[in-house]
Formats: structure tokens, sequence, C-alpha cells
């Protein structure tokens, strides 16, 4: 009896302070001096109450397909912030039982419900509920949830300590709250704000989440059940406690009859009241949270290598993190989901997604002059975190890769020959079967080059383009210069393979410690072999190539998205790159019509384009390294380019076989670029080239022929 009575005398004491702490509140920071430190604490709080006024708070970011169907969401806190209109009454009447039943009777702060509270204390030691009011809840969770962003666990800790400093601020802010608000929008604002467990903030997501219902269709049960683990979700989560939940639930419920909320009547409030307690938790056995990032959304296994390098983007182009986490943006993309889905099919088809030792990716864009926008990114394995299903949870169409595209490179010793006068697409360029290079010497000795298969001794350039003799291409590129041909592969798009990363592909520190790029390393090195590809590529630049070209050489970044608006519906600039004409439109469309023949007559992937029953005009290439580790295929028409690359992709590169496709060590001769690349390019741009007209290609301007 005694350490009872002693146990209720500190908590009267601790009450009379907290009540003196409150009362001094009331005209803080008056008091105690007028000095440099309070002038701060006050607009501290001004600030606070003035922000959770206008309720500003994290919200989930929708991330949508061209089309404006979302394919992924972005969020810290899963919340679904709801209009007071949109919440039933019951779960109003349910959270005030439990939280602050006398909520339209004070101003911020229940001086009525201290002095019950400090006398209950006194007397028998009890309990000390009711010193803290609903509102004062919302501000100590804004403190928490919202101004605590970055570390909401110690932020928490800090908005709940038990000092004074802590509760005059808290109060103080509370009172000003009441002056500038209504209590419609104070009981709104907490209920959109308070944790409820399983990364649900507010009632709206709660709903949703446990009951696949909305906020506005609360039965009492349900209602009862959220306003018991409100701000306690963790002791009292009804999933790994029910029981303890479900008893939490019926004391709110005991509460919400004593307040009235089931008639006056009351034996009948009685009767409701146990009806209400028998029903069962109801919470749903698959809870319906939003799935959250690139992994978990809707196509996640498709559409996430878009979605990764979308957020990368962004980044880039100024979009924050946490704007992206917590701002309620909308992000509308350029992905186009028929392509997307067509292009996945065809990469598939072509290698399986738990393939052994390879993948097969493929980048589309759409041409233009004002926009490059990049409509699809797949790979033949799914995107995710599940290495033992083959998934890979990077953009690997659109990073730059350690594997080389092979005579894809071809293209632009040709677009750099035409420029300096060196060759048009009609006139020869010598071909012979072996060529030792002076020019490009080979540890001292000239470097032996030769060719893949047997060739007349000349052709014209656009023969060579469509069927790739390595000597003519090393030749042409000692006649032009290595430097002017790498510049104009930067130029045409190879921006981020040339100057982004060192020669293995590794992104280059800021600090360039790991450097040169592998552009720069090309140029110092004299390594002529660049014409034939063996180095690190991005094949969403490689198709971004392409698309500048038939762009009649209007270059501009390969970009994921159409526009960003804030959760008030306001576009957000974005940093992007400019457009820029990269070569004049002569030479452009000169070197179109050069490449418009591999994909017929004698061209290297003419096969490819005839099984798939393809037959518009196409500018294209081929590629095979030399170890036949990768094969690529980039190519065009006026409406959508794109390119393919087929990789060996474990810890041990080894060389493909196709036929089926697969890795063969020690093979003297592997794929081809227009074995596998090609057919997946040709079987998936037939889908999405379905109900366009066929588009020609422009003509060549005499100087370049």
């Amino acid at each position: 009896m005694f350490a009872a009575r002693a146990s209720g005398l500190v908590k009267l004491l601790g009450l009379c302070l907290t009540a003196g702490v409150l009362l001094a509140a009331m005209v803080f920071p008056f008091v105690g001096g007028l000095g440099l430190a309070s002038n701060r604490a006050a607009d501290e709080v001004d600030k606070t109450s003035g922000d959770l006024a206008k309720a500003e708070l994290p919200l989930v970011t929708t991330i949508t397909d061209m089309n404006g169907d979302p394919i992924a969401y972005l969020y810290d806190q899963y919340r679904i912030p709801l209009a007071s209109a949109d919440i039933s009454d019951t779960m109003k009447l349910a959270i005030l039982a439990i939280e602050d039943k006398r909520f339209y009777d004070h101003r911020g702060v229940d001086w009525q419900g201290i002095a019950r509270a400090a006398a209950k204390a006194g007397v028998d030691g009890g309990a000390t509920q009711g010193a803290s009011t609903l509102t004062q809840q919302y501000v100590k969770n804004y403190m928490a949830f919202v101004l605590g962003a970055d570390n909401e666990q110690e932020a928490w800790e800090k908005a709940t300590e038990a000092t004074i400093g802590r509760k005059m601020r808290e109060a103080r802010i509370a009172l000003q709250l009441e002056q500038q608000t209504s209590k419609e929008d104070i009981l709104t604002g907490y209920l959109n704000i308070v944790p409820l467990g399983n990364q649900t903030y507010g009632v709206g997501a709660a709903a949703k989440a446990y009951f696949n219902t909305t906020a506005d269709k609360l039965t009492v049960p349900q209602a009862a059940l959220l306003a018991a683990i409100a701000n306690r979700p963790s002791s009292l989560n009804p999933g790994a406690s029910p029981d303890k939940a479900l008893e939490r639930r019926n004391i709110v419920i005991d509460k919400m009859r004593e307040n009235g909320a089931f008639g006056t009547d009351q034996a009948e409030a009685q009767k409701k009241a146990e009806e209400f307690k028998a029903a069962p938790l109801g919470v749903v056995d698959d809870l319906q949270i939003l799935p959250k990032g690139c992994v978990g959304a809707g196509d996640g296994p498709i559409y996430g290598f878009f979605c990764s390098y979308l957020l990368d983007y962004l980044r880039e182009s100024g979009i924050t993190n946490k704007e992206l986490q917590r701002g309620g943006l909308t992000i509308r993309t350029t992905m186009d989901p028929k392509a997307t889905k067509a292009a996945k099919q065809a990469a598939e088809q072509q290698v399986p997604k738990t393939q052994n030792g390879i993948s097969n990716v493929m980048s589309v864009v759409e041409p233009g002059k004002d926009k490059h926008r990049v409509r699809a990114l797949v790979a033949s394995r799914d995107y995710g975190n599940k290495a033992e299903l083959g998934q890979v949870a990077r953009p690997v169409p659109a990073e730059v890769l350690p594997f080389g595209p092979g005579s894809v490179n071809k293209v632009f010793t040709a677009a750099a020959a035409l420029e300096k006068g060196v060759i048009g697409i009609d006139k020869e360029i010598q071909v012979p079967a072996t060529y030792y290079s002076k020019v490009y010497p080979n540890g001292g000795a000239p470097w032996k080059v030769e060719n893949a298969g047997k060739y007349n001794d000349k052709m014209s350039l656009t023969q060579a383009l469509a069927t790739s003799p390595n000597t003519g291409f090393v030749i042409l590129q000692e006649k032009t210069g290595l430097d002017s041909v790498v510049d104009m592969a930067y130029r045409l798009g190879m921006r981020e393979t040339l100057q982004g990363v060192n020669r293995s592909g590794e992104p280059l520190k800021e600090d360039k410690s790991n450097g040169p790029s592998q552009g720069d390393w090309t140029k110092q090195n004299n390594a002529g072999s660049y014409t034939l590809g063996p180095g690190a590529t991005s094949v969403l630049e490689l198709a971004n190539v392409a698309a500048t070209i038939v762009s009649g050489g209007t270059w501009c970044p390969p970009s994921p998205v159409e526009k960003v608006l804030d959760r008030h519906g306001k576009e957000l600039p974005l940093k992007e790159k400019p457009c820029e004409q990269a070569v004049n439109t002569d030479l452009a469309n000169s070197l179109a019509q050069g490449m418009s023949h591999d994909t017929v007559g004698s061209g290297t992937a003419a096969a490819a384009a005839s099984s798939s029953g393809w037959n518009r005009p196409t500018i294209a290439k081929t590629g095979t390294t030399e170890e036949h580790k990768s094969v690529a295929f980039l190519a065009a028409t006026p409406q959508y380019a794109g390119a393919v690359m087929t990789y060996a992709d474990g810890n041990h590169p080894e060389v493909i076989c196709a036929n089926p496709i697969r890795l063969c060590p020690g093979a003297s001769q592997g794929v081809f670029g227009g074995q596998v690349a090609a057919p997946t390019w040709f079987n998936a741009m037939k889908a999405i080239h379905e109900g366009l007209p066929v588009a020609p290609l422009p003509p060549a301007a005499v100087r370049y022929k």
C-alpha cells in the first residue's frame, strides 16, 4: 500500500511539473529572457506549426508507362492521403475514444485531462493517461516521420524523449497549430500521418493493406483495430501478436461505447459492443502492401531494367533520392509496354532466361530531332534479386558492359571516312585477304589482320558495310585517322562508353584514378583494333547511334522520361542534355543508304531478315568479336532504332556457339551476330512495327556517293 501511494505521489509530482511546463509553454519563448536562443526556438515553433498546417507529408511516387499506366512505385512511407470526407465517422470516433475523447473541448493542451490524470495518480497510483492530446500526438508524429526523414528511429526517440524542452516545444506547437487550423483538419492530418505497421502510414494505406478496403468503408471492428495499433504497431502487430491486437481492439470498442458511439440506449449499445468484440480481426491473409521499387511492381521482371535506368537518369537530371522516395511525384516515362514485351519475348526466344552463362539484351529508341525516347530495355534474363533463377538487378541493356560489339564499330570508321572525304558509299575500298598494318604495330612488328571469310579484292563501301571485311576497314581507318574514328563514335552516341568508363568498362572515379577513359586509352595506345569492336559497350548507346543516323544526324540523349510532376501537378524541370547536330544531315542520310544492304542480298543479316519475314528498308550492321564471346546487331528504320547484344555473362566467359545456343569452351569458331542478335531484333521489331506504314530511307547526297 505504501509503495503504491509513494509511486502515485511521484507521478503526481511529475504531472504537476508537466502542467507547469505546459503553462510555461503558453507564453514560451517569452519566459526566461529574450535572447537569441529564445528567438531561434520561437522561429522553429513558428515554422513547424506552419508546416503542420500545410501538412506536406511523405507520399508515394508513381512511375507510369507512356500510356499513363503505373509500372512501379517508390516510397519510404506507404501512405494514401485522404480528405476528411474520405474517412469514415467510425474511424474518427474510434481514434478519439482511445486517444483523446476531449479533443473538441481543448485547444491543443488538455488541462482538465492533466488534472484528472494527476488526481488519479495521486490517489491510487494509477496510469497517467489523458495528459497528451491528439494534437500533441500529431506534432510528435510530424517531428518523427516528416522532419526526421533521414533516420526515423532516432527521430522518434528524440520526438518522445522525456525532457522539459521537448514537452514545451510540443505543447507550444500544438497550441499554435490549433489557432491556425480547424479541429477537423488536425484530426484528418493525424489520421493521415500516424504509423500503423507493415510499412503503412495513415488510415488510407492501412485500410487497404489490412482489409483491402477504403477508409470511408471501415467497419467498427476494423476501425477499432486501426485505432488500437496507432502509434504502437510493433507491439500490437495483428500478424505477429494477434491476441494482443484483439485485446486492445476490444478495449477501443468499449471506449467507443462509453463515449456514446453506439447510441444513448445503454442496453442496446452494450449489445452492439459485444457483437463487435466477438468479430474476428478480419485481416486479409495477403496484406495489400503497394509493391515498392523496380523489383516488385507489376511486370517487374520485364520492366525492371527500364525502371532502374530511369532512376539513374533522373538522379543525374537533378531529381534527388528524397524527392523520389517521399515527394509523391508522378513520373511519366517513355516506356512502351507493347515494344517492351515484344523485345522481351524475342530476347528469350533466342536465349532462354536461365541459360547458363549467356545473356541476350536489347534496347529500343524512337528517333527524332527533338528527343530520343527510350521505348524498351529488356534482357533474356528477368530483372530481380534471385541469382539462382538467373535474375539480375542491374540495368544491363543500358549500362556499359565489358564486352565488345565487334564489327558494328565499322560504322564509325565509315562515317568518319565519309566526313573527311576519304571515300563515298559507292566508291571501292581495297579488301586483301591478309593485311599487315604498319600504322598499328603489334609489339614492334606489323599487325596482321585477316578476314573471317572470302571476299573480292575490291568492293564498294556499301557492300563492305553489308559483308564486313576486316582488312578493308582497317585500311580505311588508317587513311581516316584513328582519332577521327573515335571522335565520330562519341559524336554519334557512344558517349558514356568512350568517356564514362575505362578500358575494362568500369565507371571512372571522380579523380580518374582508375582511368584513362576507354576513348582516351584507345587514342593514346594507337589501338587500331577499335574498328573491329573489342571494347566495352553500352547496348542502349548503340541503339541511340542508329537513332542519330536516321534522325538526320541529330543526337539527343536517350531519354526514358516524358515529364515529372510534383504532388500538386506542377512539372519539375530536368537537367537533360540538349540535342545537337552530331553530323550534317547529308552525311547521316548517305551513311544510312550505305548501311541499307546488310538485310538483303549477301548482307550478314539477310538470312535472319528473310526467315523472320522482314521486308522494310533498314539500316543495319552486325558484329562479332574475335573470340566469339559477344555478338551484336545495330539497326533502324525511320520509325524505330534498336540494338541487341548476346554475350557470355558468367564469371568465366567462354566462346558462344549457336544451334542450340550454348557455351562451347575451346571451339575455334562460335556464334555470329547474324545468328542470334539479328533474329532477336527482327522478331521484336516486326511486332513493334505492326500497323505502321513502310517508311523509305532518305536518299544519299551526291557528294557522299
